[in-house]
Order: structure tokens, then C-alpha cells, then sequence
């Protein structure tokens, strides 16, 4: 059977993920590998904190590691922490592996985070304690919106090269919100860009989007741009 055009979208966009040729595409795994850190795509890192020890910075050199992201709560900050500042960019957050904790406000911040990190021609590792849910979320909505993947193509994705992930059934839902939310802001940057193309300007489309029952615009209202 033929693809739909949606499914061809999909199909282009997974294989075009950095690195990959098709969705099949994964690490054999073994159960010792859950204590080491996997490379998700180039350059995007995800692992455990073991994989962040103090005795672990001659690996993470020669990963390539030059931005780490340590997520924890407070009450882990004794044993989860930073190790090398010295050595590694590092952006520490307060997240607990809870169902009814807000993992979704943090993924705007760790995708630029991790973007700077790739623009400057770095590679970064993203850990939790055991990454396998908090850093696993973190990764799977980075490569969503990164990739215009959906949850279920992020997640089967990341989980095809480590094993071991296994989120909180709060941040599963928040993941499946976030497809969502960053689908609706794409649609509307596209939208924003096709009305100023027309030489809409923004304050007047505003206006005739808040008053429905607005008479239509004057000829001076806006005026075409020439090709």
C-alpha cells in the first residue's frame, strides 16, 4: 500500500534524523549498557548519572562532552551534582521523578541549551540519577521538536538506542501535550510568516483576529508586496 503524504513526511524526517538511515535503526542492547551514556543522535548525549562521576572525566573527554545537563531534585543534590565546572558547561535542574511534577516549562530552556551546544560545535550529555525517565523526557521532546517527530516517533526513536528508558506515566502525558503545544506554535509561526509575506502588518492582523465582527479593511490597510 502506498504512504500517505503524512506518513512520507514522517518517513523523510526520521531518516534525515543526523546519523541514520531508517527507524529500525539500533544498538544491540545489554543490561550493563543502562550505566553508560548513549549518543541519541550526534551530539545529544543521554545516560546516567554514573556516566558523570568523578572517576568517569577521561570518557566524557573522549566523548567529546563539552556541555552537560544534570537533572535532579534537592534532596539528590549530594550525590547528583556537577564534578567538573572546570571542564564542562553545565546547566543543573530541579526536577523530581514524579508524575505530578512540571517537566514541560523546563523543555524550551534545555532545547536551547543543547542547540547553543551543537551551534558552537560541541556535545552534551543529558543525566539524571538513573536516566532512564527525567533525561529520558528531556531528550524525547528535544528530537520531537528538533526533528517535527511526533511523542510516539521520539520516544521509539530514543529507546532504540537506550534500551532502558522507562518515564513516569505524568511525563508521558506531558510529552503527548507538548506534540501538541509545539505543533501549534509552528503552525502559527507559518502562519505569521505567510501573512507578512502578503505585507499584512502584525498590529492590523491582530486587530482583525481579536473583532470578528470587524468591517473588511480598507484598501490602506495593507498593501502586497511585489514579487
Amino acid at each position: 500500500m502506498d504512504e500517505s503524504p503524512e506518513e512520507s513526511r514522517r518517513s523523510v524526517n526520521i531518516m534525515k534524523a543526523p546519523g541514520s538511515t531508517d527507524m529500525s535503526d539500533h544498538i544491540d542492547w545489554a543490561y550493563a549498557m543502562r550505566r553508560d551514556m548513549q549518543e541519541i543522535v550526534p551530539g545529544v548525549f543521554l545516560g546516567p548519572y554514573a556516566s558523570a562521576m568523578k572517576s568517569k572525566l577521561e570518557d566524557l573527554k573522549a566523548h567529546g562532552i563539552t556541555h552537560i545537563i544534570c537533572i535532579r531534585q534537592s534532596i539528590e543534590a549530594n550525590f547528583v551534582r556537577p564534578n567538573f565546572p572546570q571542564h564542562f558547561n553545565y546547566l543543573v535542574l530541579d526536577i523530581a521523578d514524579c508524575p505530578t511534577e512540571n517537566i514541560i516549562k523546563h523543555f524550551r530552556q534545555t532545547k536551547d541549551f543543547i542547540d547553543q551546544c551543537l551551534q558552537a560545535g560541541g556535545k552534551v550529555l543529558v543525566h539524571g540519577n538513573g536516566g532512564i525517565s527525567r533525561s529520558a523526557a528531556v531528550v524525547i521532546a528535544y528530537i520531537m521538536v528538533k526533528f517535527s517527530l511526533t511523542c510516539s516517533e521520539a520516544m521509539s526513536w530514543v529507546r532504540n538506542r537506550r534500551f532502558c528508558i522507562s518515564l513516569n506515566e505524568g511525563f508521558q502525558h506531558q510529552l503527548l501535550e507538548y506534540e501538541h503545544i509545539y505543533k501549534a506554535q509552528l503552525l502559527n509561526t507559518t502562519t505569521e510568516n505567510t501573512s507578512q509575506s502578503i505585507g499584512v502588518p502584525t498590529r492590523k492582523r491582530k486587530e482583525m483576529d481579536s473583532d470578528p465582527a470587524s468591517s473588511p479593511p480598507s484598501s490602506s490597510s495593507f498593501s502586497l508586496v511585489s514579487s
